[in-house]
């Protein structure tokens, strides 16, 4: 690209970043963007760049393959029912030393590496996430949000840190729960008033057809999705997601975006041109 190409790339991102600055971004890491060294740096850089231009980052993460391997490592199966990971009391400690030891200052660690100042935070600091036993199905250890205290995040924030957090809780008898991390970014950006929640994935988005990625549908009103979900294009794996998109904007989060992970700057794409690269909620 020449410079004159450059400066209007520049050019044509201000009133976007005029529309940013100073607002909430909740952004839910996973996916093969967590996975691969290339796109890892080059969401972390993306996250250093908004916070530099004056946008309020929150990354929420999970880390599933990272607590299966730690399983695998000390013998323990994975049992997953309905698509959710079953805790008892030995994995809820591993899932607590994974999600809030390795993964979360590693990523600290490589926000700080791309010029940023990160903070590493999880819902059991401050009481953030307090959580009960989920009731649908018992998963043992895995917890259903019942309140959100977002003051630690503010307070990393007025600090001009990058909060980092991981997505355990606790309840009021002093239990840790492994919590969902799309349910928790979720109920963050709502509680934060966040301008945007992103979800990360590992497809294009919300698809016409599962099996065609050229049929992306970009924009949805939240009161369409019950009729996709009877015509099946909101189906499988997508419903969950789906459903934390929703239940942000249903609680005033301005818009949610499902977003490929594994494009490249996939974020900066959507947030500041008008070219998007997922499929948004509002």
């Amino acid at each position: 690209m020449d410079i004159a190409s450059k400066a209007r790339v520049l050019s044509d991102a201000l009133p976007y970043i005029k529309k940013y600055s100073g607002k909430v971004v909740v952004i839910k890491y996973g996916g093969n963007a967590m996975l691969s060294d290339e796109l890892k740096h080059a969401v972390m850089s993306d996250i250093v760049m908004l916070s530099l231009i004056g946008v309020k980052v929150v990354l929420v993460h999970g880390g599933g393959p990272e607590i299966s391997e730690m399983l695998r490592r000390v013998g323990k199966t994975t049992q997953f029912i309905g698509g959710l990971r079953y805790t008892d009391k030995e994995t809820a400690e591993i899932v607590q030393m994974v999600l809030a030891g390795k993964i979360n200052k590693n990523l600290v660690m490589m926000l700080g590496e791309s010029g940023g100042k990160a903070l590493g935070l999880s819902g059991i600091d401050g009481g953030m996430l307090k959580c009960e036993k989920h009731k649908e199905t018992d998963l043992g250890f895995v917890g259903d949000i019942v309140d959100v205290d977002a003051a630690p995040i503010v307070d990393a924030l007025d600090g001009g840190y990058i909060p980092v957090v991981a997505t355990v809780g606790t309840d009021g008898d002093g239990n840790v729960y492994n919590i969902n991390a799309d349910t928790a970014a979720a109920r963050i950006a709502a509680e934060m008033n966040a301008e945007n929640l992103f979800l990360m994935t590992d497809i294009r988005g919300l698809l016409r057809d599962k099996d065609d990625e050229s049929t992306l549908i970009p924009e949805v009103y939240v009161s369409d999705v019950p009729s996709l979900k009877k015509k099946g294009i909101i189906g499988g794996g997508m419903i969950p997601k789906v459903d934390c998109c929703v239940e942000a904007v249903r609680r005033g989060v301005k818009q949610s975006i499902i977003i490929d992970g594994r494009i490249k700057h996939s974020i900066l794409i959507e947030m500041l041109t008008s070219e998007g690269v997922g499929t948004l909620f509002k």
